[in-house]
């Protein structure tokens, strides 16, 4: 299950996530320590339904959080955090599907896409649908996870991923009919 990232920050820390981000922008690793905690599963959660692996997951989860330290001084404000971070995280994702796309196509299967049944089920802490959704070929899953999971526009996915908008439609059709079946069949 996954967590608000404003709920993560329990009452004892007291500190509004604003103060907090404030802090870790002046360089503070404890708030960054605390940041760190309060988004990592959400982060992870996004990754590992993006990336479809639990190893390249918890590595572009690393990557995020190396990302974010460096880069927390761009953030104004002018959205919530936890939007600014998890279009952060996409893209991120993203980036790492198009530089490793040779080589995990040479290691992983031309369904390539997604896990397999067996995979899929040995991943701790997805819930069914998740379990459904790793499996889903790439891009499928990729556009089904950004508009249905986070709100992305068929024109926003289409631009992320080098695609028409009209392919983004039929990638989240085809997405939404095989996690149908797949769902009627368990």
């Amino acid at each position: 299950m996954l967590i608000d990232a404003n709920q993560a920050l329990s009452h004892k820390d007291k500190k509004p996530i604003d103060e907090l981000i404030l802090k870790v922008q002046q360089g503070d690793q404890k708030a960054f320590e605390q940041l760190y905690r309060a988004h990592e599963k959400r982060v992870y959660g996004l990754c590992l339904r993006l990336l479809a692996s639990p190893e390249y997951a918890e590595d572009v989860t690393q990557e995020v959080f190396v990302q974010l330290w460096n880069k927390i001084s761009q953030f104004q404000g002018q959205s919530q955090f936890s939007t600014w971070l998890h279009s952060v995280t996409s893209n991120i994702a993203i980036s790492y599907l198009r530089k490793h796309k040779n080589w995990l196509h040479k290691v992983v299967s031309i369904e390539g896409s997604g896990m397999d049944e067996q995979t899929s089920n040995m991943c701790e802490g997805l819930n069914g649908l998740d379990k459904l959704v790793v499996r889903l070929p790439e891009r499928a899953r990729l556009v089904f996870v950004l508009h249905a999971v986070e709100g992305y526009r068929h024109e926003e996915i289409a631009s992320m991923l080098n695609m028409a908008v009209g392919s983004s439609k039929s990638q989240y059709h085809r997405a939404r009919q095989l996690l149908q079946e797949w769902y009627n069949n368990e």
